[in-house]
């Protein structure tokens, strides 16, 4: 019931309003229905945010921070004829720092490519081809306490790669909904400890136990280690609305985005979809200040997420709804 209703809430609100944090280096994908231009088009964009808070003998309590998020976007897109190659390119990354703890942590990290090919079948209606790559720069924990931390991601674990094969159907410029029905999804944990302990949907290592006559084990022998890779065969769905362009006063300074990906694995619980929708807001104050707000909702039935800590100190699991909100203002520039 939780898939289904993520899944009907996805469709609804990428079809009403929404926006996503393809930021505008996915907005020019959208765009080439009113674009005549051949051959080569080359843009993007990169955003600074950054807050600080300091505390000297405030009664009403509070602690000190400082964050700081940056992101990169980028698009290289071809069409010549009936021929488009859409590519881009989105990187994030952000640091926070709060009261006496000692290091900075992570806020944001992410690697998202995006590749797709189209060949126009009839007006509005391209067969198409893409292929995307998703993952994130560094090491992620899950911290029990100050001193105590889990690591429970790195680069490349987990990657995600995606090959759709399919129709794009683009009945205008900040529309858009590609159906493949042929899709592989391929995910990567490079980390030895991680595929050890199944993370993110791979096999778990199989160890040998051997216990004493009250059942606790007093040794422990690897026997496999875990795999880290796993593959599935699927359907895939993406909508895109994507509308910078509003005609009212009052919203010509708005930008919307919108991105809800679904996927079903055909040969295990195809019933259980995974969903990633991610949605910006943006309002620009002048040519380079901007405020934004971005959230991301995850679902994947294969995926544990850290919820609390088992009794031995280690990382409990279990499967969640993921989702992260950022709001900011900050400096914007466009090339």
């Amino acid at each position: 019931m939780k898939v289904k209703f993520i899944a009907v809430a996805a469709l609804v609100g990428c079809t009403q309003f929404a926006s996503a944090q393809i930021t505008d280096a996915e907005k020019a994908l959208r765009s080439h229905d009113s674009d005549t231009t051949q051959g080569w088009k080359l843009g993007g964009v990169a955003s600074l945010n950054a807050t600080q808070t300091s505390l000297s003998h405030w009664v009403a309590g509070g602690e000190n921070s400082i964050s700081i998020n940056g992101a990169f976007n980028a698009h290289a897109n071809f069409r010549k004829g009936k021929n488009t190659w859409d590519n881009t390119l989105d990187l994030g990354y952000g640091l926070m720092k709060q009261g006496d703890v000692d290091d900075f942590r992570k806020t944001d990290d992410r690697i998202d490519f995006s590749s797709k090919y189209g060949y126009e079948a009839y007006k509005s209606l391209y067969y198409a081809a893409m292929l995307s790559f998703k993952s994130q720069m560094t090491k992620g924990y899950d911290y029990v306490n100050d001193s105590t931390k889990n690591k429970i991601s790195s680069f490349l674990a987990p990657a995600h790669i995606i090959g759709a094969i399919g129709l794009d159907y683009k009945p205008n410029s900040y529309f858009s909904a590609f159906l493949a029905p042929l899709t592989l999804k391929y995910t990567i944990v490079n980390d030895q400890d991680l595929a050890d302990a199944g993370s993110y949907g791979v096999d778990a290592a199989e160890y040998k136990e051997i216990t004493d006559s009250t059942g606790l084990v007093i040794s422990r022998t690897l026997v496999k280690s875990g795999k880290k890779s796993r593959g599935e065969f699927g359907g895939y769905l993406r909508l895109l609305f994507s509308k910078s362009d509003f005609e009212a006063e009052a919203l010509k300074n708005l930008s919307i985005t919108s991105k809800a990906d679904f996927f079903s694995n055909y040969l295990h619980n195809p019933q259980n979809i995974d969903v990633s929708w991610e949605t910006q807001i943006a309002m620009k104050v002048n040519k380079y200040i901007t405020v934004s707000v971005s959230t991301h909702l995850i679902y994947d039935d294969d995926i544990d997420v850290p919820v609390g800590t088992n009794p031995d100190g280690t990382t409990k699991f279990s499967k969640r709804i993921q989702f992260k909100e950022i709001a900011g203002v900050g400096i914007m520039y466009n090339f």
